[in-house]
């Protein structure tokens, strides 16, 4: 599995919520990891080149101290864009590009009691993964 992530410094959330980029892709990073290694078979490679990442929520300023606050409401929900393609033994099997959104994100049970900073990203990402890749292996 080879995570990249593509002129991060201009993503829709680049610097925002008080995050850095660098947290943000360092969590994505290794649970798209861990999503390989569960899902992905034998002898099968997968490149996913990250093109932007909308965390959901949107930034409210505070009027006392020096953070922001990450608003959560159902018209603000997460959106990754990747570009990704699956070989298996060398060769290409799979590629596209796609723009990951969940407008319902908020009512999803996994994601809704975690305490985990980009719990509705990743839950994004276990969506697309199950679809894409998860023919046949371990479920969720």
């Amino acid at each position: 599995m080879n995570v990249r992530f593509v002129n991060s410094g201009h993503y829709t959330d680049a610097g925002s919520f008080d995050v850095s980029p660098a947290s943000v892709e360092a969590a994505l990073q290794a649970h798209l990891e861990r999503l390989g290694k569960r899902f992905l078979a034998p002898g099968q490679t997968l490149n996913i080149d990250i093109l932007d990442i909308d965390l959901a929520g949107y930034q409210q300023p505070l009027r006392f101290g020096p953070n922001n606050v990450r608003i959560v409401r159902g018209v603000t929900p997460p959106r990754i864009e990747l570009r990704y393609v699956l070989s298996e033994k060398g060769r290409r099997k799979r590629s596209g590009q796609e723009t990951l959104t969940d407008i319902n994100y908020q009512i999803n049970p996994s994601a809704r009691f975690s305490s985990d900073r980009y719990v509705y990203e990743k839950a994004l990402l276990d969506d697309w993964f199950r679809r894409a890749f998860a023919t046949g292996r371990h479920g969720f």
